[in-house]
């Protein structure tokens, strides 16, 4: 069984292997949210980190009591585990003003509306990781129905809150840029991907790691 200080030590064509299976994913992402808001979207090429759980917050906010919005999907089939989607809460109150066709700044805050058109969008962003994964993998994924969580990074983002285990277990951080091209925007959020051991096997596996 490989330790996590042996995951987070991988070669530089292994960590290229996943860069672009996470670029796919963006690229995919993009697509999807370009369909859904009628905007045309573009990708920077995603980073792709990995550390442990107790880390994350972190790598996504710079004050852990600054407020993300989260959507956790399960992950079910050939490959199981957690993954999260993950934006600060103006990014995800914009995504809302979005998906839903509303003006800019008409949604300061995260209501039923807007917590709505937030799970459609994090379950298909989400989707769309998990599908380049799935393909790069030959595996099935299947993703659970989405929940939603608007709370401070390190609330959200802690062991209690994922109910999936200690510090120590190991996650694969994969931050995206959305730029809109009518406005000039940038949209920044983080894919979370947190298999469990035995799905950590085979995705090392596939890298020619394990």
């Amino acid at each position: 069984m490989l330790a996590s200080r042996d995951v987070r030590s991988l070669k530089p064509d292994q960590l290229d292997a996943l860069r672009e299976v996470a670029n796919i994913g963006a690229g995919h992402a993009a697509t999807a949210l370009s369909t859904m808001t009628g905007q045309s979207i573009m990708i920077k090429v995603p980073t792709i980190t990995i550390a442990r759980l107790d880390e994350v917050p972190g790598h996504v906010v710079t004050n852990p009591e600054d407020a993300v919005a989260v959507v956790l999907l399960q992950m079910l089939g050939d490959l199981t585990g957690r993954s999260l989607l993950v934006f600060p809460e103006q990014t995800a109150c914009r995504l809302a003003e979005m998906m839903l066709q509303r003006p800019r700044g008409s949604s300061p805050a995260i209501a039923m509306l807007e917590e709505s058109a937030l799970k459609e969008c994090g379950n298909i962003l989400s989707g769309a990781y998990l599908n380049a994964l799935a393909d790069f993998m030959h595996l099935m994924l299947l993703p659970s129905p989405p929940t939603l969580a608007v709370d401070m990074a390190s609330a959200v983002l802690s062991s209690a809150f994922l109910q999936f285990g200690d510090g120590r277990d190991v996650v694969f951080c994969v931050e995206s840029e959305f730029q809109m091209r009518d406005d000039g925007q940038a949209l920044r959020g983080y894919f979370l991907l947190l298999p469990d051991n035995g799905s950590l096997q085979k995705i090392l596996h596939a890298i020619n790691l394990a």
